[in-house]
Order: structure tokens, then sequence, then C-alpha cells
């Protein structure tokens, strides 16, 4: 009993951290749960990203409250309404993808081989988007939104970064990278809650699993706070995730390939 405590500790703050760094929390979570012979299962999943989803409604509590009474009020040309607007459109491709192919995808969920790749192509974007670019912007049109959308929804592949896609699609449109950041974490509201939500649809988290949940909010404001005024304050560091992806992708198939 002791050891599994200590395993799916580990697991939630493995989830805190990775869940807003760009390296796929759901394949550091297949990783980390092979590696430690435990499975959680989906409800335990759940609490956590409920955790670190609640990370985000604290840590951008005044950013929220203001898009929701700008969009109320029918305020679309504010800046704040103008940002809600683009979230919406952004949240499309990702809802239309899960809806359409859910079944497909939860049987690859905690294949290996298919979470190698992802963090391959996870690395990739992250090093495209650590290139200097010339194109800057203050604000984003709906192309630009839907491309970032089109970015998130490819993280339904297990290893495929949904942080990492969508800031390394945000800079490349020409956001600065706190823009970017600050949009791909607002953008994980709808997209996580929707997704947690038809997972788990008419069961209930029990009151046994709060702790998991705490966790991983914990961890996970403490990332986005570290994340958004240290670390990807420069797209230059992008390339250090982008290599670890790659390099955590190489190891996994050197692992597969002798297993």
């Amino acid at each position: 009993m002791a050891s599994e405590l200590v395993s799916a500790i580990i697991l939630a703050v493995i989830q805190g951290i990775t869940e807003w760094i760009p390296v796929s929390s759901s394949g550091h979570l297949v990783l980390f749960e092979k590696i430690l012979g435990y499975k959680g299962g989906l409800v335990f999943d759940v609490a956590l990203h409920f955790g670190t989803l609640m990370a985000v409604f604290v840590y951008f509590g005044k950013d929220i409250i203001d898009i929701i009474e700008d969009l109320l009020k029918g305020n679309w040309k504010s800046e704040n309404g103008r940002l809600g607007l683009m979230l919406v459109i952004a949240s499309v491709p990702a809802a239309l993808l899960g809806f359409f192919t859910r079944g497909y995808f939860d049987a690859i969920l905690s294949n290996l081989a298919v979470v190698a790749w992802g963090f391959a192509l996870t690395g990739v974007f992250l090093l495209i988007a650590s290139v200097p670019g010339k194109i800057k912007v203050d604000k984003i049109g709906w192309r630009e939104a839907f491309f970032i959308g089109s970015a998130q929804a490819l993280s339904i592949i297990p290893g495929i970064s949904r942080s990492g896609a969508t800031m390394s699609s945000g800079v490349l449109v020409g956001l600065s990278e706190k823009n970017a950041m600050k949009f791909a974490f607002l953008l994980s509201i709808p997209v996580v809650f929707g997704a947690n939500i038809v997972s788990i649809g008419n069961n209930t988290l029990p009151p046994e699993l709060i702790w998991a949940t705490l966790v991983g909010f914990g961890v996970g404001l403490a990332s986005i706070h570290v994340i958004f005024n240290y670390i990807l304050i420069s797209r230059k560091n992008f390339a250090w995730f982008g290599i670890y992806c790659i390099l955590l992708s190489i190891g996994l198939g050197i692992y597969l390939a002798f297993a």
C-alpha cells in the first residue's frame, strides 16, 4: 500500500510539472506508469488533470473573469472580448477531432511506440519554434487562432505535448513568447475540461482522490509561475525541451527495439 501511495504521489507531481512545460504530460504519465508498475486508472488521471486545470483558473483568474464579462456583454471588439472569441475558434479543431476519433485514440493511449513518435514530433515542433522569427503581431485573427487550435488537436496523440504544440504554433504565427504562453494556458481550459468531462461521464471523483487533485494543483501552479516568468520567456529556450523530447524518443525507441 505504501509503495502504491508513493507511486501515485510521484505521478501527481509529474502531472503537475509536465502539463505546463512543453514535453507532454500524457506521454510522461504513460511512461512513468510503466516504470513504476502503477496504473491509477481513468478516474485517477482525471483527478490529476482537474488539479492542474484549477491551477490555470487561479493563476489567470482575473483574465478569465474579464474575458467572460466582455463576452457576455457583447464587447467582442475589446481586447478581452476578442481574445475570448479567438479562444473559442481555437478550441474547435480539438473538439471535432476528439469527438470523431475518441474511440481510436483511446485504444493506443498506452502504446509506448506511439508515445515515442509523439515525443519526436513534439521535439521537432519545439526546435522549429526556437528559431527567431521576423514576424511579430500583437493580436491574432481567426486564421491564426484556428492554426494554433489545429496544432493543439494533434495532442490527442499520446506523446505530443498540448502546451508544446500551442506555444510553438503561437510564436510561429508571430506572437511574443509571453502572449503565446498565455494563449496556450487559457486555451487549455475548454479543451482539458471538456475532455475530462467526456472521459468521466456520469461518474464522480471519489473523495479519497482529493489529495491527487491538490498535489497536481500545487505543483501545477508553481510550474506555471516558473515557466511563464523565467523559463520560456525566450523562444530560444524551446530548443532545450525539443532536444529533451527527441532524446527521450530515441531512448524509448532503443528500449522497444531490444525489449
